[in-house]
């Protein structure tokens, strides 16, 4: 029987097939936004266990065990981790057209090598040996998988409170292989209205920075210097994860009034807030322009909904949504706030609402200037949409509105080494997309032309917008 992961997975005609393992499938890998921790990086972290790389911080696994009647002791409880990659394996089985059903077998595919038979109860054993054995190996560290994958650039999402050590150490090893840079994600700052949790992180950020942070402009300049500290360790990108595009109209008074009454532990109104984080957004815009570096916007997601489970897991385990608040009108605002002043920086649009894609689609090309090939992008699809049918739509939504062959293409957003099949997942969705329009001539049989294109969405495109390369 032919194994379900195979080198012609999810390619349907031989254009596609030729696109793919032609041009596509050795193309390095510029991965612009994930959440990989950097102390693994620069420590080459060797993982115990598959739980350990596989399971441990993975909400999407996590949110498919609970729909299947998995008890939370064996998802992010006690369980021994062998338990828990059993009750992962009772589950995978269950999750047939769920894209988690390919990317789990995709990664025991790669790097494991692991294609001979599907994960479910019975084969769970013998996986969870084998795949132990060869984690012990060196060619299975973080940095070896990174190697693999042909990772030439992992950007990582980090606070403006970090000390950026590991960055810096592994900065300092001229013979590493691969570049780590950091992204400046200050969603905690930006996040007036949490009260306690916002007071807490400005006195980080006065420690960290040097500045005594007395008033908003102190605040404001020590917030500038760690932008200019990320900027000395190559970082080239902002990123911000936000409900919406906040650009109500404000005043520097008014400000400067909410942020005095935030640090006196007054609890602010839903406007304040909105003002605050729209001065807060429009600094990010201003700073990053100055330096040329990308804003990253992931708009839309609605988070942390069970109130009971956020008690007792915290953030970012599994109990967020798509949310449905506007975004076009504020959007534009934002975006014309800054251009207005021709202070707009190369931006990239995420949308979690599949509805919204010619949205997007459309909102970038009223502020494309000629000064930048795809100056403003329509991001990847990004998280609930990372999967087949939402890259076949993000792209076919972007072929129609847009400009598809400026397009940045995908980038992983995760916490997992095994991650990278992701590339090659879209990788293969993109190069099937492309061979079926020439087989239906709806694109020209011109092998060249569309192996550029495959090219530069892939990979050419990625690393000219990021500039990663610019000198400090």
């Amino acid at each position: 029987m032919k194994s379900f992961i195979h080198d012609d997975f999810l390619l349907e005609g031989d254009k596609a097939r030729r696109l793919y393992h032609s041009v596509a499938k050795d193309l390095p890998v510029i991965d612009y936004h994930n959440h990989l921790p950097p102390d693994e990086i620069a420590a080459d972290k060797k993982f115990e266990n598959l739980t350990e790389i596989w399971l441990k911080g993975d909400h999407y696994k996590w949110r498919a065990m609970r729909t299947c009647g998995i008890d939370e002791e064996r998802i992010t409880g006690k369980a021994s981790d062998r338990e828990k990659f059993m009750a992962w394996a009772e589950t995978v089985p269950q999750t047939l057209r769920n894209p988690l059903f390919h990317w789990t077998h995709m990664e025991l595919a790669d790097p494991f090598g692991i294609s001979d038979r599907l994960l479910n109860g019975v084969t769970a054993g013998r996986i969870w040996d084998e795949c132990n054995e060869m984690l012990q190996d060196k060619d299975f560290s973080a940095r070896s998988l990174l190697q693999r994958n042909r990772v030439e650039i992992v950007a990582t999402t980090d606070d403006p409170v970090s000390d950026l050590q590991h960055h810096r150490a592994f900065s300092g090893e001229s013979s590493a292989p691969l570049r780590m840079v950091p992204t400046f994600r200050p969603d905690t700052g930006m996040n007036i209205e949490k009260g306690d949790a916002f007071i807490e992180w400005v006195s980080k950020l006065e420690k960290v920075s040097g500045v005594e942070i007395r008033s908003l402009n102190s605040f404001w300049e020590a917030l500038q210097q760690r932008h200019d500290a990320f900027h000395e360790l190559g970082c080239r990108a902002s990123d911000h994860g936000i409900e919406e595009p906040y650009s109500a109209p404000y005043s520097d008074q008014q400000v400067e009034k909410t942020f005095d009454k935030a640090r006196s532990g007054k609890k602010l109104t839903r406007k304040e807030s909105a003002r605050f984080k729209s001065a807060f957004l429009y600094r990010c815009g201003v700073m990053n322009h100055q330096k040329g570096w990308v804003l990253q916007l992931h708009i839309g997601a609605q988070r942390n909904n069970n109130s009971r489970m956020l008690a007792k897991l915290g953030p970012d385990a599994g109990f967020d949504s798509m949310g449905d608040g506007e975004i076009a009108r504020p959007l534009a605002r934002l975006l014309d706030r800054l251009d207005r002043d021709n202070i707009l920086p190369k931006t990239v649009l995420y949308n979690i609402h599949p509805g919204d894609n010619e949205l997007i689609g459309t909102m970038i090309g009223n502020f494309q200037d000629g000064t930048t090939p795809g100056k403003l992008q329509h991001g990847p699809p990004w998280w609930f949409l990372d999967q087949k049918d939402g890259i076949e739509k993000q792209i076919e939504s972007l072929s129609n509105m847009g400009i598809l062959s400026r397009f940045i293409g995908m980038t992983t957003d995760s916490r997992s080494f095994l991650s990278f099949s992701r590339h090659h997942y879209f990788r293969r969705i993109l190069c099937n997309l492309l061979g079926r329009d020439m087989d239906r001539g709806v694109l020209p049989d011109e092998p060249e032309l569309i192996s550029d294109l495959v090219e530069s969405i892939c990979y050419g495109n990625a690393k000219g917008y990021f500039l990663y390369s610019q000198n400090h």
